[in-house]
């Protein structure tokens, strides 16, 4: 029998890989099983427990710390994360995990993957994010994968750039474009009801820190906070930032200015569902998240992205980017409300697929698994350079 393990530590991340355990569960037999390992901030009850929001069969929870207020912490985190999953990746004998991007907690799953000799199947390697400390994660994790599944045709490129061979490189696109097909369901006024807000026009919004940066968090949300202020017709719905250092921070501001700003709503977790269905109804997506820059242009709406976490990503038109001080932001936001700029969105076409990717990721985990004939072994790829 082959057995292999999905692991998602974080909301977002369980968001991108849910259609795809979905469908290789749909391949499970006698002879085929899946896993699904469940870590991080999802069993964090300061992170909303987001581990209730996981709709599927859960085999493994492996708590680890999520503290984030120092680099210490971080790595601390990293350390425990590395001990448990050697632990437990020794035990199961997996014939391959299935991770996504470029969370701390992954290169640690991933290291321990390396060091019991399990083959790893990487999502989304080769995307660019110059202002966090995942663009060096996700590229070291490259390095440690067998199998790639990449979001857009420059991000594949970079990966056989890094000396992969493009043979197991896969240009299949984002599993994004298949949940927006098939889960952002509820209505304008389903949703809305779902978490207390009365019909309105509004934003949807996240913030998170810019962990390439020793810049200053209070700053930047006291000027992103200013900027909602500014702009009273419209309710702008903030989900909680990640487990990133600066994030609790970034979390304690908002929880304390929900109290004084009356055009705010503050919610620690919204759910894959609820999430994309605000997001089709949003007016625009406003902070410095990859899902302003991968799913908002498939809903055609706007994305005005404030800062440098995303800056390298593949972008669409729909999509403004400006600085994080009040008045930089205040006039994107004027710019994505605009009738002419709604225009322009209406005719962006994603570059991140079809919405098949997920079928596509399943069928070619199951087919390599079965054929049986990975070897770690990888010989460096090299491609002709001028330098």
């Amino acid at each position: 029998m082959k057995k292999i393990a999905v692991v998602t530590a974080t909301r977002a991340e369980y968001g991108l890989l849910s259609p795809v355990i979905k469908k290789l569960r749909s391949l499970e037999s006698a002879m085929f099983k899946v896993e699904l390992i469940v870590t991080g901030t999802h069993l964090s009850e300061h992170y909303g427990m987001t581990i209730d929001d996981i709709d599927d069969r859960i085999d493994h929870k492996i708590p680890i710390s999520v503290q984030s207020a120092s680099c210490a912490d971080i790595s601390s985190n990293q350390a425990e994360a590395l001990v448990k999953f050697t632990d437990l990746f020794a035990a199961e004998k997996y014939d391959g995990i299935v991770i996504l991007g470029d969370r701390y907690e992954m290169l640690a799953v991933a290291i321990a993957a390396g060091n019991t000799h399990t083959p790893v199947f990487h999502l989304c390697g080769g995307d660019t994010t110059e202002g966090a400390l995942d663009e060096w994660i996700r590229h070291s994790i490259t390095k440690m994968s067998y199998l790639h599944f990449v979001t857009n045709e420059d991000s594949r490129k970079r990966v056989v750039q890094l000396g992969e061979n493009p043979n197991r490189v896969f240009n299949y696109g984002s599993t994004s474009i298949d949940n927006i097909l098939n889960v952002a369901d509820m209505t304008k006024a389903e949703v809305l009801q779902s978490i207390g807000v009365d019909d309105c026009k509004y934003a949807l919004c996240t913030y998170h820190p810019v962990t390439m940066e020793d810049s200053c968090v209070d700053g930047h949300i006291e000027s992103f906070l200013a900027a909602i202020k500014s702009f009273p017709q419209l309710q702008f719905i903030v989900t909680k930032s990640n487990a990133d250092q600066g994030g609790a921070r970034i979390n304690e501001l908002l929880d304390e200015a929900e109290k004084r700003i009356d055009n705010l709503h503050v919610y620690t977790s919204l759910g894959v569902r609820r999430y994309l269905s605000l997001m089709k109804f949003a007016e625009f997506v406003l902070g410095n998240s990859s899902s302003g820059i991968i799913e908002t242009p498939a809903f055609h709406v706007p994305t005005v992205n404030i800062g440098d976490r995303q800056r390298g990503r593949l972008q669409s038109e729909s999509i403004i980017n400006c600085g994080e001080d009040t008045c930089s932001i205040a006039i994107a936001i004027n710019k994505a409300m605009s009738a002419a700029f709604r225009a322009v969105c209406d005719s962006v076409v994603s570059p991140y697929g079809a919405g098949n990717t997920s079928e596509k990721i399943a069928k070619k985990i199951h087919e390599v698994v079965n054929i049986d004939n990975i070897d770690l072994k990888k010989k460096f790829f090299d491609i002709e350079a001028n330098i």
